[in-house]
């Protein structure tokens, strides 16, 4: 997951995740899914029968019960795509210049804040999605 947003840095068409468009980070970040749209575009609007879904929800530490999100904090894998991002690797073209401030910097969240907003979304999320399921 973190290779694939990692992708456009990589790539050099961008020089941070929240400014690589189409990528799950970027849609973590400033979400745009609409479930009720795309249910409603899956039944009426898609020939194909491709299966639109919003993206997997991040759930936090294991814990011992059943989980089907994904075993980070949305905060803690922004991070790491943001850490991991500023590797310079000698076989890929692009990396998050050393100089920018840490991703939650960047997009003016204090930490706390964005502990307490990140686990209100990821509930809201999962919510929505189990409800149309």
């Amino acid at each position: 997951m973190t290779y694939v947003d990692l992708n456009p840095i990589r790539a050099k068409m961008a020089e941070t995740p929240e400014t690589s468009d189409f990528t799950s980070i970027q849609e973590r970040i400033r979400p745009t899914f609409n479930l009720a749209e795309a249910i409603r575009g899956q039944v009426f609007d898609n020939p194909e029968n491709i299966i639109v879904k919003p993206l997997l929800h991040f759930e936090g530490n294991v814990r011992n019960e059943e989980q089907k999100g994904i075993h980070f904090s949305l905060s803690d894998y922004l991070q790491l795509v943001d850490w991991t991002g500023r590797i310079v690797r000698n076989d890929k073209r692009g990396a998050i210049p050393f100089l920018t401030p840490p991703i939650l910097t960047r997009l003016n969240i204090p930490i706390e804040q964005w502990l307490v907003d990140s686990q209100q979304l990821e509930k809201v999320v999962h919510r929505r999605f189990r409800s149309a399921a």
